[in-house]
């Protein structure tokens, strides 16, 4: 039989790892396609950092082909964009980036999309808004 201290002791261990356990639920996919220059370019820029980054670390990277279906992925909308990158957790999207708009306003764009609660390197004050019907200037039409 567990004594009462270390029930309570396991309890508290248990509820520490809770928000490291939603961290680890969510993911940053990348959707590109073959000769995307945006994308090419973010994967110089941003490709060898992310992962180190405290972003990163809270949502792992996964690239897929903008052609192919994302099973266990429920997105608001079509991706029609490359690059785009979707937040999900726990297989819902959270949030997106259209287009890649160089290293500084991506972790900008990036924060505005992560959880309020997320501290992460580049954590932006204002909002930053884009129409969803424009398709920006950093960004190549999918197929």
């Amino acid at each position: 039989m567990i004594s009462r201290s270390a029930q309570l002791s396991l309890l508290v261990l248990v509820a520490a790892a809770m928000p490291l356990q939603e961290a680890l639920a969510a993911e940053l996919i990348l959707f590109s396609q073959r000769g995307c220059p945006w994308c090419i370019r973010w994967h110089k820029e941003i490709g060898p950092i992310y992962p180190a980054s405290p972003e990163g670390r809270y949502a792992p990277l996964r690239e897929v082909d903008i052609r192919d279906p994302v099973p266990g992925v429920q997105l608001r909308k079509p991706v029609t964009i490359t690059p785009t990158f979707v937040l999900v957790d726990n297989g819902h999207e959270v949030g997106r980036v259209t287009g890649y708009p160089g290293d500084e306003f991506f972790w900008e764009l990036l924060a505005e999309i992560l959880p309020e609660s997320f501290e992460g390197t580049w954590r932006s004050k204002k909002a930053i808004e884009k129409p969803d019907s424009a398709t920006p200037p950093h960004a190549a039409k999918g197929p």
